[in-house]
């Protein structure tokens, strides 16, 4: 059933390319925006998210038609949206007519967004005008090579088209304010490139401020390129008006950089001179890249003598720094593998889109790999990933790489598996203490954490989960077996935590993603905990645990499955029993510290009435079997009942899937979905009993959630129903109000979205296991196929054409032995 008038997978045109924002970058390097129009925006190069930085950043085109001399930015019309946009710094912004943005330039009359995923193209069209432009932005992306997916790169290839029959003289143009410059700082400047017709923009470390060194450098690969590296100098809005004032006559000048100590270019632009034959078309490669070695980033540090947080004296210091020594080494290394680096980005995306997997499947998960491109994303000198859970406009939101968050993203395990151990040993490293217990959030820059907080029972136990499914991808048997000692120390601190009487089952009060306890057995963390005893149990065995250990974890695992299949399944889904009196832990009073509880004395008149506040109780939660969804997309199969875990998703769909929101009350965070969207509630209660203050984002709509539930709907065969949820779903990011390439939670480019990477292996039924070197394929509905493919060696293509199945690897190699056909859910 179609929800929408756009085909999903297609061009953003019209309406739907208001909000089109399509990351640029590398992993953990900065990043900045393709706008659908051509703009370019949200300059996030400072290692942290700054996204409302827009600086008078543009190409420009001079076409000379005969006698007629045409000047007009390569940008489509500004959007409505900006006009009046109230975002904006001092002495600026739309009180004061956008002072300070090349709004008021002319530019083509139409445009249209292409993504195709690292790939992003604009098409500039305008009747008026003798020829066509194509802007695509790309940066490199190869999950063979992690290291030159992480370079702060990135590049624009503007193709324009003679649309006469006449031969054309035309100029190509870049400008860029020193967007680097410190305000009120010295040491800036314009500096020239490594190449004719190229410039960097530099700004010194000041006194004290080390992260305030940075420089850009923006560069081209034609022969007449020329640089000018010396604007107009003076007030008010003279440097963009003589800048365009050379754009509008066809001026191409070259000026070399400013003596030392004289006042500063305001900024710099480069010339590439150009001819059109008749219907004929040229390409220029613009060449951008940057260089900001320190950072003043870092999270709190825990004062155990003062009993409070203090800020950390070390920031973190991004890879490329590592790796390189200056701007210009980058520019060059660039320049170098420029090619090469196009070839292979290019081999991933059509390989990744050589797929019959339905459009707003391929969509869904194709828009949120932008989030490897954000500063959700940081990568350390070492090499290691640590993640945000998103981004606020200024600043990363929710740090640490965030245990029961990142327990939704499949993405980055299966592309780069290799960074994906990385976080697991961080979990098991500097995250744990000697109890097993495992801080939710890791520092920045990573050390040992703190452990002054719960840890999350769901983040915890499904990370021995995503032990077991880094050992399948990779094949790497010794490594599962250096985890396995702090595995069972981290396994052993939930068991004594929340199921001290070793009933299978979590009953003592559970911190999860939820950011509150859940008190009692609950069918969301108690399949989270049977994932992962069977999970050890397995793992147990490889490692050479006793018989008897292994067989605690199995004994375990048929008490908590037998429980919850018994005792909290209703006949239709999975409930939870609300449990505070007679466990371990105290009921709340108000007396006791907590962040997220304030038990007031009218909370606690409503605690002896209902329980604790923040419960769901006889809800229908849409993460009400999650488990068994991570324990498929690890490859431990079914670890409840498949009917009844069917029954649950079918009751998700039918009572928590709103087309219409419009009469759906919601007193928390309804910026996700609202009015006439539709979506998928976090909780409902179906047959009554609702709690006066259910778990405090019940009422809210989650894409990574969202993801989940129709990635699980998919492994059991309930094709049409997941299918709905992802199109409602993806019809809330069609790009009229919100950008396609950006899902947001807890900040922009949430990590949880990354879900939708499992929508692959759910479509297709594939799963590569490398330590015996087999390709499971379940059979679905919807065969025959091709789907994309990638694991720790390579990736390519897997297709059956309903007997025989196929791999073409693309890229590596995928040792098969055997492929094992098994029935779906």
């Amino acid at each position: 059933m179609k929800t929408h008038d756009r085909i999903y997978n297609s061009q953003y045109e019209g309406k739907y390319n208001a909000k089109v924002a399509f990351p640029l970058g590398g992993l953990g390097a900065g990043m900045f925006c393709l706008e659908g129009t051509g703009a370019m925006t949200h300059f996030s190069l400072r290692n942290t998210p700054d996204l409302l930085n827009e600086p008078i950043i543009f190409s420009a085109v001079h076409i000379r038609d005969g006698n007629e001399s045409i000047a007009r930015v390569l940008e489509g019309p500004v959007q409505d949206w900006k006009i009046f946009n109230s975002r904006s710094t001092d002495f600026g912004g739309a009180g004061n007519g956008q002072t300070g943005k090349h709004y008021g330039l002319p530019r083509f009359a139409e445009c249209a967004f292409t993504g195709q995923f690292p790939f992003g193209r604009v098409n500039l069209r305008d009747d008026t005008l003798p020829i066509e432009a194509v802007v695509t932005g790309w940066s490199p992306f190869d999950p063979a090579d992690v290291d030159h997916s992480s370079l702060p790169v990135a590049a624009l290839e503007i193709t324009l088209i003679n649309r006469t029959k006449r031969r054309l003289e035309l100029i190509y143009s870049f400008h860029a304010t020193n967007f680097m410059k410190i305000e009120d700082s010295e040491g800036n400047r314009v500096a020239a490139g490594i190449v004719p017709g190229g410039f960097i923009l530099e700004q010194d470390p000041t006194e004290g401020k080390p992260w305030e060194q940075g420089a850009f450098s923006a560069a081209v690969d034609h022969p007449n390129a020329v640089a000018d590296c010396s604007w107009f100098r003076g007030g008010w809005f003279d440097p963009l008006t003589m800048l365009w004032n050379a754009v509008e006559t066809g001026v191409s000048q070259e000026k070399p950089p400013l003596a030392a100590g004289d006042r500063p270019s305001p900024g710099a632009s480069l010339y590439v001179p150009l001819t059109l034959e008749p219907e004929g078309e040229q390409q220029v490669r613009l060449q951008l890249c940057w260089y900001v070695p320190e950072s003043n980033v870092s999270t709190e540090e825990f004062d155990k003598t003062n009993k409070k947080y203090v800020e950390w004296p070390h920031f973190h210091k991004p890879w490329y720094a590592g790796r390189f020594g200056s701007i210009k080494e980058v520019a060059q290394y660039w320049k170098t593998h420029y090619d090469r680096l196009r070839e292979r980005s290019a081999l991933f995306s059509d390989t990744f889109f050589d797929t019959t997997m339905p459009p707003e499947l391929t969509e869904a998960v194709a828009a949120n790999l932008s989030i490897l491109k954000s500063p959700t994303v940081l990568r350390q000198t070492d090499g290691r990933l640590w993640g945000w859970e998103g981004c606020f406009d200024l600043g990363g939101c929710c740090h640490g790489t965030c245990t029961h968050v990142w327990n939704y993203a499949q993405a980055i395990p299966h592309l780069f598996p290799s960074l994906e151990r990385g976080i697991r040993e961080t979990e098991l490293g500097e995250g744990m203490d000697e109890r097993g217990h495992q801080t939710i959030r890791v520092p920045l820059p990573i050390r040992p954490a703190d452990h002054e907080h719960r840890a999350a029972s769901d983040g915890q136990l499904g990370g021995l989960m995503r032990v077991y499914r880094e050992w399948k991808i990779s094949g790497d048997t010794a490594w599962m077996k250096r985890q396995w000692p702090k595995l069972a120390l981290s396994l052993q601190y939930a068991m004594d935590t929340w199921d001290p009487d070793r009933q299978g089952i979590l009953v003592e009060p559970h911190h999860n993603t939820y950011d509150i306890e859940f008190w009692g057995p609950d069918g969301m963390c108690t399949s989270i905990y049977l994932g992962a005893l069977k999970a050890a149990s397995l793992m147990a065995a490889e490692a050479g645990e006793s018989a008897e250990r292994i067989a605690e974890f199995e004994e375990l695992y048929r008490r908590g499955r037998d429980y919850m299949e018994n005792e909290l399944f209703n006949g239709e889904y999975f409930e939870q029993q609300i449990k505070w009196i007679g466990l371990r832990e105290a009921a709340p009073t108000g007396e006791q510290e907590t962040w997220n509880g304030d038990y007031s004395e009218e909370a606690i008149e409503l605690l002896r009435k209902e329980g604790p506040k923040y419960q769901y109780g006889k809800g229908c939660l849409s993460d009400g079997v999650i488990g068994a969804w991570l324990a498929h997309m690890c490859g431990l199969g079914h670890i409840l009942d498949p009917g009844k875990v069917r029954s649950h998703l079918i009751s998700v769909y039918r009572y928590n899937h709103v087309r219409d929101l419009s009469v759906h009350a919601n007193p928390q965070r309804p910026g996700f979905a609202l009015g006439r969207e539709g979506g998928l509630l976090l909780c409902t209660w179906p047959k009554g009993g609702k709690l006066s203050l259910p778990f405090i984002y019940s009422n809210e709509v989650w894409t990574g959630i969202e993801y989940q539930v129709a990635s699980h709907l998919l492994t059991m065969g309930c094709v049409e129903e997941a299918l709905d949820i992802v199109r409602v779903c993806r019809d809330r990011y069609d790009g009229s109000i919100r950008n396609p390439y950006d899902e947001y939670e807890c900040g922009h480019w949430y990590a949880r979205a990354m879900a939708s990477y499992g929508l692959i292996q759910s479509w297709s039924g594939v799963r590569y296991d490398a330590s015996n070197r087999v390709l499971y394929l379940e059979d679905h509905p919807g065969k025959p196929f091709r789907s994309f493919l990638s694991v720790e060696g390579g990736y390519g293509t897997v297709a059956f054409d309903g007997n025989e199945v196929s791999v073409e690897v693309k890229s590596g190699s995928i040792p098969i032995d055997n492929i094992v056909k098994a029935a779906g859910g």
